[in-house]
């Protein structure tokens, strides 16, 4: 409750541009990395997925292009 307290004595642009700006400046660098991070990962994934979709196509391109050469 102390903290709620002190914020209420404050004006409107402390507790809403003031503070979020210093919790960006403290922890930017933080906040960066882990959306670098999550973006990476993201990326990767659907990187994988392509491949392994695009091996899949393949696989089942040769394969059936097999079957039908052995129907002649």
């Amino acid at each position: 409750m102390a903290v709620r307290e002190i914020l209420a004595g404050m004006p409107w642009w402390v507790k809403w541009v003031a503070i979020p700006l210093l919790a960006l400046f403290v922890f930017g660098g933080l906040i960066t990395s882990v959306l670098t991070f999550v973006v990476a990962v993201l990326f990767k994934v659907l990187l994988f997925v392509a491949l392994v979709a695009g091996l899949v196509y393949v696989v089942r391109k040769f394969s059936s292009s097999a079957r039908s050469r052995g129907d002649w």
